[in-house]
Protein backbone atom coordinates (compact mmCIF):
# COMPACT_ATOMS: atom_id res chain seq x y z
CA UNK A 1 0.00 0.00 0.00
CA UNK A 2 1.50 3.55 -1.11
CA UNK A 3 2.33 5.78 1.66
CA UNK A 4 0.21 8.27 2.32
CA UNK A 5 1.74 11.84 1.82
CA UNK A 6 2.86 13.73 4.78
CA UNK A 7 0.78 17.14 5.18
CA UNK A 8 2.49 20.02 5.67
CA UNK A 9 0.89 22.81 7.88
CA UNK A 10 1.53 26.40 7.74
CA UNK A 11 0.51 29.02 10.10
CA UNK A 12 -0.27 32.83 9.14
CA UNK A 13 -2.11 35.58 10.60
CA UNK A 14 -3.72 37.34 6.93
CA UNK A 15 -3.94 34.53 4.01
CA UNK A 16 -4.07 35.75 0.66
CA UNK A 17 -5.23 33.63 -2.31
CA UNK A 18 -4.19 35.20 -5.68
CA UNK A 19 -1.18 36.97 -6.95
CA UNK A 20 -2.12 40.32 -9.10
CA UNK A 21 -2.92 43.78 -8.64
CA UNK A 22 -5.97 42.69 -5.94
CA UNK A 23 -3.98 40.17 -4.07
CA UNK A 24 -0.87 42.41 -3.13
CA UNK A 25 -2.69 45.70 -2.70
CA UNK A 26 -4.71 43.20 0.29
CA UNK A 27 -1.67 41.72 1.37
CA UNK A 28 0.96 44.86 1.81
CA UNK A 29 -2.55 46.82 3.03
CA UNK A 30 -2.62 43.46 5.65
CA UNK A 31 0.97 44.29 6.56
CA UNK A 32 0.66 47.37 6.92
CA UNK A 33 -2.16 47.32 9.21
CA UNK A 34 -0.29 45.40 11.96
CA UNK A 35 -1.45 42.02 10.81
CA UNK A 36 1.74 40.14 11.54
CA UNK A 37 2.53 36.87 9.60
CA UNK A 38 0.78 37.77 6.25
CA UNK A 39 1.16 34.92 3.47
CA UNK A 40 0.11 35.39 -0.27
CA UNK A 41 0.28 31.90 -1.91
CA UNK A 42 -0.82 31.97 -5.78
CA UNK A 43 -1.56 28.34 -7.86
CA UNK A 44 0.87 29.80 -10.81
CA UNK A 45 4.63 29.42 -11.10
CA UNK A 46 6.55 32.36 -10.38
CA UNK A 47 7.97 33.05 -13.83
CA UNK A 48 4.04 33.30 -14.10
CA UNK A 49 3.40 36.11 -11.03
CA UNK A 50 0.84 38.58 -11.80
CA UNK A 51 -2.07 37.57 -12.88
CA UNK A 52 -4.03 38.98 -15.31
CA UNK A 53 -2.78 42.24 -13.89
CA UNK A 54 0.67 41.86 -15.64
CA UNK A 55 -0.69 41.52 -19.57
CA UNK A 56 -2.53 44.73 -18.29
CA UNK A 57 -1.71 48.51 -20.21
CA UNK A 58 -1.39 49.25 -16.20
CA UNK A 59 -4.20 52.00 -16.34
CA UNK A 60 -6.21 53.34 -13.21
CA UNK A 61 -9.30 55.10 -13.53
CA UNK A 62 -9.53 57.59 -10.57
CA UNK A 63 -11.23 61.24 -9.52
CA UNK A 64 -8.81 63.70 -9.81
CA UNK A 65 -8.71 67.40 -9.79
CA UNK A 66 -7.24 68.21 -12.90
CA UNK A 67 -3.59 68.24 -13.89
CA UNK A 68 -2.07 69.95 -10.57
CA UNK A 69 -3.88 66.67 -8.52
CA UNK A 70 -1.71 63.95 -10.33
CA UNK A 71 1.34 65.95 -11.47
CA UNK A 72 2.85 65.03 -8.03
CA UNK A 73 2.20 60.85 -8.72
CA UNK A 74 4.18 61.03 -12.05
CA UNK A 75 7.25 60.63 -13.28
CA UNK A 76 7.22 61.30 -16.74
CA UNK A 77 5.92 64.72 -17.25
CA UNK A 78 8.58 67.58 -18.28
CA UNK A 79 7.40 70.86 -20.13
CA UNK A 80 4.31 69.05 -22.35
CA UNK A 81 1.64 71.42 -22.84
CA UNK A 82 -0.78 69.22 -21.85
CA UNK A 83 -5.12 69.70 -21.57
CA UNK A 84 -6.47 67.90 -18.73
CA UNK A 85 -9.95 68.48 -17.25
CA UNK A 86 -10.69 67.32 -13.81
CA UNK A 87 -12.60 63.92 -13.54
CA UNK A 88 -15.12 64.27 -10.93
CA UNK A 89 -17.13 61.66 -8.81
CA UNK A 90 -20.09 62.48 -10.63
CA UNK A 91 -18.30 62.11 -14.04
CA UNK A 92 -16.98 58.71 -12.91
CA UNK A 93 -20.66 57.57 -11.76
CA UNK A 94 -21.89 58.41 -14.65
CA UNK A 95 -19.69 56.55 -17.00
CA UNK A 96 -20.16 53.47 -14.74
CA UNK A 97 -23.49 53.74 -15.02
CA UNK A 98 -23.94 54.58 -18.87
CA UNK A 99 -21.59 51.80 -19.53
CA UNK A 100 -23.68 48.73 -17.70
CA UNK A 101 -27.24 50.06 -18.64
CA UNK A 102 -27.54 51.28 -14.79
CA UNK A 103 -27.17 47.68 -13.61
CA UNK A 104 -24.06 48.01 -11.27
CA UNK A 105 -24.32 47.85 -7.45
CA UNK A 106 -25.04 50.92 -6.42
CA UNK A 107 -23.13 50.97 -2.95
CA UNK A 108 -19.89 48.88 -4.88
CA UNK A 109 -19.89 51.71 -7.40
CA UNK A 110 -19.94 54.48 -5.07
CA UNK A 111 -17.15 53.06 -3.11
CA UNK A 112 -15.08 52.77 -6.16
CA UNK A 113 -15.49 55.77 -6.95
CA UNK A 114 -14.84 57.77 -3.86
CA UNK A 115 -12.01 55.45 -2.80
CA UNK A 116 -10.34 55.74 -6.12
CA UNK A 117 -8.54 58.59 -5.57
CA UNK A 118 -6.84 57.83 -2.33
CA UNK A 119 -6.31 53.99 -3.59
CA UNK A 120 -3.87 55.35 -6.70
CA UNK A 121 -2.41 58.01 -4.12
CA UNK A 122 -1.64 55.00 -1.80
CA UNK A 123 -0.08 52.85 -4.65
CA UNK A 124 2.32 55.63 -5.47
CA UNK A 125 2.64 56.08 -1.61
CA UNK A 126 4.12 52.32 -1.83
CA UNK A 127 5.66 52.38 -4.64
CA UNK A 128 4.33 51.84 -8.03
CA UNK A 129 5.65 53.68 -10.03
CA UNK A 130 2.52 55.87 -12.19
CA UNK A 131 2.97 58.27 -15.17
CA UNK A 132 0.69 60.07 -17.54
CA UNK A 133 -0.66 58.01 -20.31
CA UNK A 134 0.76 59.69 -23.25
CA UNK A 135 0.57 57.15 -25.83
CA UNK A 136 -2.40 55.31 -24.86
CA UNK A 137 -5.05 57.92 -23.62
CA UNK A 138 -3.82 61.32 -25.50
CA UNK A 139 -3.87 62.62 -29.21
CA UNK A 140 -1.12 65.78 -30.06
CA UNK A 141 -3.85 68.25 -31.55
CA UNK A 142 -2.33 71.55 -32.59
CA UNK A 143 0.96 71.54 -30.61
CA UNK A 144 -1.16 70.36 -26.89
CA UNK A 145 -1.51 66.78 -25.53
CA UNK A 146 -5.40 66.34 -25.44
CA UNK A 147 -6.39 63.53 -22.56
CA UNK A 148 -9.50 61.74 -22.99
CA UNK A 149 -12.28 59.46 -21.87
CA UNK A 150 -11.70 60.12 -18.19
CA UNK A 151 -8.79 58.29 -17.58
CA UNK A 152 -4.92 59.50 -17.51
CA UNK A 153 -3.22 57.40 -15.40
CA UNK A 154 -0.68 54.18 -15.93
CA UNK A 155 2.09 52.21 -14.73
CA UNK A 156 5.99 52.81 -15.87
CA UNK A 157 6.33 49.63 -17.66
CA UNK A 158 2.36 48.75 -17.92
CA UNK A 159 1.58 45.87 -15.86
CA UNK A 160 4.97 44.30 -15.62
CA UNK A 161 5.83 47.03 -13.90
CA UNK A 162 2.98 46.99 -11.95
CA UNK A 163 3.58 43.70 -10.48
CA UNK A 164 7.34 44.59 -10.12
CA UNK A 165 6.35 47.47 -7.92
CA UNK A 166 4.04 45.62 -6.10
CA UNK A 167 6.58 42.59 -5.13
CA UNK A 168 9.05 44.97 -4.09
CA UNK A 169 6.34 46.60 -1.94
CA UNK A 170 5.18 43.34 -0.15
CA UNK A 171 8.62 41.87 0.38
CA UNK A 172 9.66 45.50 2.20
CA UNK A 173 7.22 44.78 4.50
CA UNK A 174 7.50 41.04 4.98
CA UNK A 175 5.12 39.47 3.05
CA UNK A 176 5.74 35.97 2.31
CA UNK A 177 4.93 34.55 -1.10
CA UNK A 178 4.49 30.94 -1.83
CA UNK A 179 3.80 29.81 -5.74
CA UNK A 180 2.73 26.78 -7.04
CA UNK A 181 0.21 26.56 -4.29
CA UNK A 182 -3.72 26.08 -5.13
CA UNK A 183 -6.17 26.18 -2.85
CA UNK A 184 -8.54 23.60 -2.68
CA UNK A 185 -10.90 23.81 0.59
CA UNK A 186 -11.95 26.17 2.65
CA UNK A 187 -12.99 25.45 5.94
CA UNK A 188 -14.51 27.48 9.07
CA UNK A 189 -15.30 26.94 12.69
CA UNK A 190 -18.00 24.90 13.59
CA UNK A 191 -18.64 26.84 16.86
CA UNK A 192 -17.94 30.33 15.16
CA UNK A 193 -18.74 29.52 11.42
CA UNK A 194 -15.50 32.11 10.82
CA UNK A 195 -12.47 31.56 8.36
CA UNK A 196 -10.65 28.57 10.08
CA UNK A 197 -7.69 27.09 7.56
CA UNK A 198 -7.57 26.42 3.68
CA UNK A 199 -5.83 23.26 2.22
CA UNK A 200 -4.39 23.83 -0.71
CA UNK A 201 -1.87 21.41 -3.16
CA UNK A 202 1.95 22.65 -3.35
CA UNK A 203 4.71 21.17 -5.07
CA UNK A 204 4.61 18.00 -6.95
CA UNK A 205 0.72 17.24 -5.42
CA UNK A 206 1.77 17.82 -1.92
CA UNK A 207 -1.18 18.37 0.29
CA UNK A 208 -0.75 21.79 2.57
CA UNK A 209 -2.94 22.78 5.67
CA UNK A 210 -3.03 26.65 6.32
CA UNK A 211 -4.39 27.73 9.49
CA UNK A 212 -4.91 31.77 8.98
CA UNK A 213 -7.50 34.08 11.00
CA UNK A 214 -8.39 35.79 7.98
CA UNK A 215 -8.21 35.47 4.57
CA UNK A 216 -8.55 37.43 1.03
CA UNK A 217 -9.81 35.68 -1.96
CA UNK A 218 -8.50 37.12 -5.01
CA UNK A 219 -7.34 34.90 -7.47
CA UNK A 220 -9.39 36.14 -10.45
CA UNK A 221 -12.67 34.91 -12.76
CA UNK A 222 -12.78 31.81 -14.68
CA UNK A 223 -11.56 33.47 -18.56
CA UNK A 224 -8.96 30.82 -18.71
CA UNK A 225 -11.57 27.96 -18.73
CA UNK A 226 -13.19 27.23 -21.42
CA UNK A 227 -15.94 24.93 -19.37
CA UNK A 228 -16.81 27.35 -17.45
CA UNK A 229 -17.02 30.17 -20.10
CA UNK A 230 -19.02 27.88 -22.49
CA UNK A 231 -21.04 27.07 -19.48
CA UNK A 232 -21.84 30.80 -18.33
CA UNK A 233 -20.67 32.93 -20.96
CA UNK A 234 -22.53 30.84 -23.87
CA UNK A 235 -21.63 28.73 -26.25
CA UNK A 236 -18.84 29.48 -28.92
CA UNK A 237 -16.53 31.53 -26.06
CA UNK A 238 -14.44 28.30 -25.53
CA UNK A 239 -13.05 29.70 -28.75
CA UNK A 240 -12.21 33.04 -27.46
CA UNK A 241 -8.61 33.62 -27.15
CA UNK A 242 -7.17 34.36 -23.59
CA UNK A 243 -5.46 37.51 -23.14
CA UNK A 244 -3.97 36.90 -19.82
CA UNK A 245 -2.64 34.22 -17.36
CA UNK A 246 -3.67 30.96 -17.92
CA UNK A 247 -4.11 30.07 -14.63
CA UNK A 248 -7.45 32.05 -14.20
CA UNK A 249 -9.67 28.95 -14.52
CA UNK A 250 -12.25 29.92 -11.58
CA UNK A 251 -11.68 27.44 -8.64
CA UNK A 252 -11.64 29.32 -6.12
CA UNK A 253 -14.80 31.00 -7.17
CA UNK A 254 -16.23 27.35 -7.09
CA UNK A 255 -14.56 26.88 -4.23
CA UNK A 256 -16.23 29.83 -1.92
CA UNK A 257 -19.63 28.50 -3.15
CA UNK A 258 -19.38 25.19 -2.08
CA UNK A 259 -17.66 25.64 1.05
CA UNK A 260 -18.58 28.37 2.58
CA UNK A 261 -22.25 29.03 0.69
CA UNK A 262 -21.38 32.07 -0.81
CA UNK A 263 -23.49 34.78 -2.02
CA UNK A 264 -23.10 34.82 -6.44
CA UNK A 265 -23.30 38.45 -7.90
CA UNK A 266 -22.98 40.35 -10.98
CA UNK A 267 -23.20 39.03 -14.41
CA UNK A 268 -22.10 36.01 -14.54
CA UNK A 269 -22.92 35.51 -18.54
CA UNK A 270 -20.64 38.68 -19.13
CA UNK A 271 -17.29 39.55 -19.42
CA UNK A 272 -14.51 41.88 -20.65
CA UNK A 273 -13.55 41.05 -24.42
CA UNK A 274 -11.77 42.98 -26.99
CA UNK A 275 -10.66 42.71 -30.62
CA UNK A 276 -7.25 40.60 -30.06
CA UNK A 277 -4.57 39.97 -32.75
CA UNK A 278 -6.19 36.57 -34.63
CA UNK A 279 -2.61 35.36 -34.88
CA UNK A 280 -1.74 35.51 -30.86
CA UNK A 281 -1.94 32.38 -28.86
CA UNK A 282 -4.97 30.40 -28.29
CA UNK A 283 -4.93 29.64 -24.73
CA UNK A 284 -2.89 32.23 -22.74
CA UNK A 285 -1.06 35.57 -23.31
CA UNK A 286 2.56 36.06 -24.20
CA UNK A 287 4.27 37.78 -21.37
CA UNK A 288 7.15 39.12 -23.89
CA UNK A 289 4.26 40.64 -26.27
CA UNK A 290 1.56 40.92 -22.85
CA UNK A 291 -1.18 43.82 -24.09
CA UNK A 292 0.34 44.95 -27.59
CA UNK A 293 -1.89 41.82 -28.74
CA UNK A 294 -4.95 44.39 -28.58
CA UNK A 295 -6.24 45.91 -31.89
CA UNK A 296 -7.91 49.45 -30.08
CA UNK A 297 -7.05 51.08 -33.52
CA UNK A 298 -11.10 50.30 -34.74
CA UNK A 299 -12.43 54.10 -33.73
CA UNK A 300 -10.01 55.31 -36.71
CA UNK A 301 -11.56 53.06 -39.86
CA UNK A 302 -13.59 50.70 -40.12
CA UNK A 303 -14.41 46.71 -39.24
CA UNK A 304 -15.90 44.28 -41.51
CA UNK A 305 -16.97 40.68 -40.99
CA UNK A 306 -15.92 37.74 -42.93
CA UNK A 307 -18.67 37.88 -44.92
CA UNK A 308 -17.80 41.94 -45.87
CA UNK A 309 -20.18 44.01 -43.54
CA UNK A 310 -19.56 46.17 -41.27
CA UNK A 311 -21.30 45.12 -37.97
CA UNK A 312 -21.22 47.51 -35.14
CA UNK A 313 -20.30 51.40 -34.71
CA UNK A 314 -16.40 52.03 -34.32
CA UNK A 315 -17.55 55.61 -33.19
CA UNK A 316 -20.14 55.32 -30.98
CA UNK A 317 -18.58 56.48 -28.33
CA UNK A 318 -14.40 57.26 -26.63
CA UNK A 319 -12.69 53.89 -27.30
CA UNK A 320 -12.15 53.44 -23.31
CA UNK A 321 -15.83 53.09 -23.02
CA UNK A 322 -16.66 50.76 -26.15
CA UNK A 323 -12.99 48.47 -26.37
CA UNK A 324 -14.15 45.92 -23.28
CA UNK A 325 -17.61 45.03 -25.40
CA UNK A 326 -16.91 44.89 -29.09
CA UNK A 327 -14.53 40.97 -28.41
CA UNK A 328 -18.09 39.68 -28.07
CA UNK A 329 -19.69 41.16 -31.59
CA UNK A 330 -16.54 39.97 -33.27
CA UNK A 331 -16.99 36.29 -31.57
CA UNK A 332 -20.90 36.67 -32.41
CA UNK A 333 -19.47 37.13 -36.36
CA UNK A 334 -18.81 34.21 -38.56
CA UNK A 335 -16.10 32.23 -37.52
CA UNK A 336 -14.90 34.55 -35.04
CA UNK A 337 -13.28 36.90 -37.11
CA UNK A 338 -13.23 40.42 -38.70
CA UNK A 339 -10.61 42.61 -40.39
CA UNK A 340 -9.84 46.34 -39.40
CA UNK A 341 -9.62 48.59 -42.04
CA UNK A 342 -7.77 51.88 -42.72
CA UNK A 343 -6.29 53.96 -45.28
CA UNK A 344 -3.39 56.17 -44.77
CA UNK A 345 -5.02 58.92 -43.06
CA UNK A 346 -6.28 56.51 -40.24
CA UNK A 347 -3.06 54.36 -39.91
CA UNK A 348 -0.43 57.35 -39.65
CA UNK A 349 -2.91 57.12 -36.21
CA UNK A 350 -2.49 54.61 -34.91
CA UNK A 351 -0.42 53.49 -31.56
CA UNK A 352 2.61 52.08 -32.39
CA UNK A 353 2.90 49.67 -29.38
CA UNK A 354 -0.16 47.82 -30.92
CA UNK A 355 0.68 47.90 -34.42
CA UNK A 356 4.11 48.24 -35.62
CA UNK A 357 5.31 45.59 -37.81
CA UNK A 358 6.96 43.25 -35.50
CA UNK A 359 4.11 42.07 -33.79
CA UNK A 360 1.04 42.27 -36.10
CA UNK A 361 0.38 40.80 -39.60
CA UNK A 362 -0.43 43.51 -41.75
CA UNK A 363 -2.03 43.29 -44.73
CA UNK A 364 -0.69 45.94 -47.20
CA UNK A 365 -2.58 46.75 -50.37
CA UNK A 366 -2.53 49.86 -53.30
CA UNK A 367 -6.15 49.57 -53.55
CA UNK A 368 -9.59 48.54 -51.79
CA UNK A 369 -10.04 45.61 -54.47
CA UNK A 370 -6.36 44.36 -54.14
CA UNK A 371 -6.72 44.82 -50.45
CA UNK A 372 -10.26 42.39 -50.44
CA UNK A 373 -8.39 39.89 -53.00
CA UNK A 374 -5.62 40.04 -50.60
CA UNK A 375 -8.18 38.81 -47.14
CA UNK A 376 -9.49 36.61 -49.38
CA UNK A 377 -6.58 34.71 -50.67
CA UNK A 378 -5.10 33.51 -47.28
CA UNK A 379 -6.99 35.41 -44.23
CA UNK A 380 -10.69 33.85 -44.26
CA UNK A 381 -12.70 36.46 -46.05
CA UNK A 382 -15.22 34.65 -47.90
CA UNK A 383 -16.69 37.22 -49.89
CA UNK A 384 -13.90 40.12 -51.66
CA UNK A 385 -16.80 41.70 -53.68
CA UNK A 386 -19.24 42.52 -50.59
CA UNK A 387 -16.43 44.01 -48.52
CA UNK A 388 -15.41 46.07 -51.98
CA UNK A 389 -18.99 47.29 -51.71
CA UNK A 390 -19.11 47.86 -47.81
CA UNK A 391 -16.23 50.10 -48.36
CA UNK A 392 -17.76 52.35 -51.47
CA UNK A 393 -21.14 52.56 -49.35
CA UNK A 394 -19.22 53.67 -46.61
CA UNK A 395 -17.43 55.93 -48.60
CA UNK A 396 -20.07 57.69 -50.35
CA UNK A 397 -21.79 57.77 -46.92
CA UNK A 398 -19.11 60.20 -45.47
CA UNK A 399 -18.91 62.67 -48.58
CA UNK A 400 -22.30 63.43 -48.03
CA UNK A 401 -22.20 64.14 -44.24
CA UNK A 402 -19.01 66.38 -45.26
CA UNK A 403 -20.89 68.02 -47.92
CA UNK A 404 -23.41 69.09 -45.34
CA UNK A 405 -21.49 69.72 -42.38
CA UNK A 406 -18.54 71.46 -43.69
CA UNK A 407 -17.71 72.77 -40.62
CA UNK A 408 -17.16 69.90 -38.75
CA UNK A 409 -13.29 69.00 -38.02
CA UNK A 410 -11.91 65.81 -37.64
CA UNK A 411 -10.24 65.37 -33.72
CA UNK A 412 -9.68 61.80 -32.38
CA UNK A 413 -9.96 63.37 -28.76
CA UNK A 414 -13.36 64.18 -28.38
CA UNK A 415 -16.35 63.13 -30.19
CA UNK A 416 -16.21 65.02 -33.40
CA UNK A 417 -19.98 64.35 -34.97
CA UNK A 418 -18.33 63.58 -38.13
CA UNK A 419 -19.98 60.57 -39.24
CA UNK A 420 -21.75 58.50 -41.91
CA UNK A 421 -25.35 59.80 -41.48
CA UNK A 422 -26.71 62.99 -43.52
CA UNK A 423 -30.11 63.89 -44.75
CA UNK A 424 -29.32 62.31 -48.53
CA UNK A 425 -27.51 59.10 -47.13
CA UNK A 426 -27.63 56.66 -44.20
CA UNK A 427 -26.02 53.54 -43.37
CA UNK A 428 -28.32 50.66 -41.83
CA UNK A 429 -24.93 50.95 -39.06
CA UNK A 430 -23.56 54.38 -38.25
CA UNK A 431 -20.34 55.45 -37.78
CA UNK A 432 -21.38 58.45 -35.30
CA UNK A 433 -17.86 59.80 -34.54
CA UNK A 434 -14.30 59.86 -36.78
CA UNK A 435 -15.54 59.04 -40.26
CA UNK A 436 -12.88 59.33 -42.17
CA UNK A 437 -13.21 58.28 -46.39
CA UNK A 438 -11.20 55.29 -46.74
CA UNK A 439 -9.85 56.44 -50.16
CA UNK A 440 -6.50 56.97 -49.73
CA UNK A 441 -3.91 54.80 -50.33
CA UNK A 442 -1.83 52.42 -49.32
CA UNK A 443 -4.73 50.39 -47.76
CA UNK A 444 -4.33 48.37 -44.76
CA UNK A 445 -6.41 45.72 -43.03
CA UNK A 446 -5.76 43.81 -39.52
CA UNK A 447 -6.75 40.24 -38.70
CA UNK A 448 -8.77 40.17 -35.24
CA UNK A 449 -10.91 38.25 -33.48
CA UNK A 450 -12.37 37.65 -29.66
CA UNK A 451 -10.01 38.21 -26.66
CA UNK A 452 -11.37 37.76 -23.20
CA UNK A 453 -9.40 39.75 -20.50
CA UNK A 454 -11.93 38.73 -17.38
CA UNK A 455 -15.43 37.72 -15.83
CA UNK A 456 -17.54 39.86 -14.81
CA UNK A 457 -19.63 37.27 -12.15
CA UNK A 458 -18.20 36.97 -9.02
CA UNK A 459 -19.27 37.05 -4.96
CA UNK A 460 -21.60 39.40 -3.15
CA UNK A 461 -19.32 41.29 -0.25
CA UNK A 462 -20.09 44.36 2.01
CA UNK A 463 -18.76 47.46 -0.28
CA UNK A 464 -17.73 48.71 3.66
CA UNK A 465 -15.38 45.86 4.62
CA UNK A 466 -15.00 43.76 1.50
CA UNK A 467 -16.43 40.62 3.44
CA UNK A 468 -17.60 37.80 1.34
CA UNK A 469 -21.61 37.63 2.10
CA UNK A 470 -23.10 34.46 2.42
CA UNK A 471 -26.49 32.95 0.96
CA UNK A 472 -27.90 33.88 4.63
CA UNK A 473 -27.41 37.97 3.48
CA UNK A 474 -24.66 38.22 6.28
CA UNK A 475 -20.84 38.32 6.02
CA UNK A 476 -18.34 35.23 6.72
CA UNK A 477 -16.41 36.47 9.73
CA UNK A 478 -12.85 36.41 8.54
CA UNK A 479 -13.04 35.76 4.74
CA UNK A 480 -12.55 38.89 2.45
CA UNK A 481 -12.82 39.50 -1.53
CA UNK A 482 -10.84 41.45 -4.34
CA UNK A 483 -10.68 41.89 -8.16
CA UNK A 484 -12.24 40.14 -10.34
CA UNK A 485 -13.96 37.23 -7.71
CA UNK A 486 -16.13 40.26 -6.69
CA UNK A 487 -19.67 40.69 -8.55
CA UNK A 488 -22.02 43.49 -9.02
CA UNK A 489 -19.36 46.22 -10.56
CA UNK A 490 -19.91 45.60 -14.57
CA UNK A 491 -21.88 44.44 -16.62
CA UNK A 492 -21.67 44.05 -20.47
CA UNK A 493 -19.25 46.82 -20.84
CA UNK A 494 -16.99 48.94 -18.02
CA UNK A 495 -15.37 51.86 -18.33
CA UNK A 496 -11.49 51.41 -19.29
CA UNK A 497 -8.95 51.58 -16.32
CA UNK A 498 -11.90 51.03 -13.88
CA UNK A 499 -10.33 46.86 -13.07
CA UNK A 500 -7.18 47.60 -11.59
CA UNK A 501 -8.92 50.49 -9.53
CA UNK A 502 -11.67 48.31 -8.29
CA UNK A 503 -8.15 45.69 -7.50
CA UNK A 504 -6.84 48.70 -5.69
CA UNK A 505 -9.54 50.33 -3.81
CA UNK A 506 -11.04 46.25 -2.19
CA UNK A 507 -7.31 44.82 -2.57
CA UNK A 508 -6.74 47.89 0.26
CA UNK A 509 -10.08 47.69 1.88
CA UNK A 510 -9.65 43.82 2.36
CA UNK A 511 -6.57 43.87 3.92
CA UNK A 512 -7.50 46.55 6.54
CA UNK A 513 -10.61 44.85 7.55
CA UNK A 514 -8.90 41.55 7.22
CA UNK A 515 -6.16 42.64 9.53
CA UNK A 516 -8.78 43.90 12.21
CA UNK A 517 -10.47 40.74 12.31
CA UNK A 518 -6.76 38.89 12.67
CA UNK A 519 -5.77 41.34 15.48
CA UNK A 520 -9.17 40.94 17.44
CA UNK A 521 -9.33 37.35 17.39
CA UNK A 522 -5.71 37.65 18.70
CA UNK A 523 -6.71 39.87 21.13
CA UNK A 524 -9.83 37.77 21.89
CA UNK A 525 -7.21 34.51 22.59
CA UNK A 526 -4.68 36.32 24.59
CA UNK A 527 -7.30 37.81 26.95
CA UNK A 528 -9.30 34.28 27.46
CA UNK A 529 -5.85 32.94 28.63
CA UNK A 530 -5.25 35.53 31.25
Amino acid sequence: MAAQPQIATLDCDVLVVGGGNAGFSAATSAAQSGAGRVLLIDKCPEEWVGGNSYFTAGAFRTVHGGLEDVLPLVNNVKEELIDLDPYTSRDFLADLRRVTNGRFDPELGKVLVEESNDAVKWLAGIGVRLQLSFNRQAYKVDGRYKFWGGMCLKTEDGGRGLMIDHRRAAEKIGVKVLFSTAARTLKLDESTGAFKSLEAVGEEGKPIIINAKAVVLAAGGFEANPRMRSQYLGPGWDNAYVRGTPYNTGECLEMAIRDISAKQAGQWSGCHSVAWDANAPAHSGDREISNEFTKSGYPLGITINNQGDRFFDEGSDIRNYTYAKFGRAILNQPQGIAFQTWDSKGVAWLRDEEYRDEIVEKIHASSIEELARKCADSHGLENPRRFIETVEEYNQAVYQHRKENRGLKWDPAVKDKLSTQSSERSLKIPKSNWALAIDEGPFVAVKVGCGVTFTFGGLAIDPKTAGVVSLSGRSVPGVFCAGEMVGGLFYENYPGGSGLTSGAVFGRKAGIHAAAHANAKRTSVVGSRL
